[in-house]
């Protein structure tokens, strides 16, 4: 785990302002040439599962409203910032409803594996945001139901209906 000083950075050319700068050194400590998932602690919080992004003059992670607002994070005052390779399968922990899906069902977690890294973390980011167990389990039914229809090829607009469906059980 790597200790530094930073402030935020904010970009003028995207959607995406808000970031932390990570110094080269320690970027290159943290990634190879398949692998830039990364655990972030800011001001002693987290960790948050994130991916090092470049940028023409600097490595960074992005920090959405939400994180800057719950820390307080704004672009005068440097905070503490610790950083790690992650090393969980999917970069993100796994919703424990989720994965005693994924156990049972092997068709289902055998089209999930097939997806590309970033839609896999984007089906567990899904269930991971829910806050009620139950409702991780019904949004975690849907997504194995629709890949299992759907014969693995992810349909975001399809799918949100399914959890609609799988909402009202």
């Amino acid at each position: 785990m790597i200790l530094f000083e930073e402030k935020l950075g904010k970009f003028d050319f995207n959607h995406w302002h808000y970031h932390i700068p990570v110094p080269d050194k320690i970027a290159e400590q943290m990634m190879d040439e398949k692998h830039r998932r990364v655990l972030v602690w800011i001001k002693d919080a987290g960790p948050f599962h994130m991916a090092l992004m470049k940028a023409k003059e600097c490595w960074y992670v992005l920090v959405n409203q939400e994180l800057r607002k719950k820390l307080e994070l704004d672009e005068e005052k440097p905070f503490s910032v610790k950083i790690e390779r992650d090393h969980s399968e999917f970069g993100h922990d796994v919703p424990e409803e989720f994965q005693v899906l994924l156990d049972q069902d092997e068709e289902g977690n055998a089209y999930f594996r097939k997806l590309t890294p970033g839609k896999q973390r984007s089906l567990i980011y899904m269930v991971t945001t829910v806050k009620n167990s139950d409702s991780r389990m019904k949004k975690s039914l849907a997504i194995l139901h629709h890949l299992k229809l759907a014969k693995g090829k992810l349909d975001f607009k399809q799918l949100n209906e399914w959890i609609k469906y799988y909402n009202k059980l």
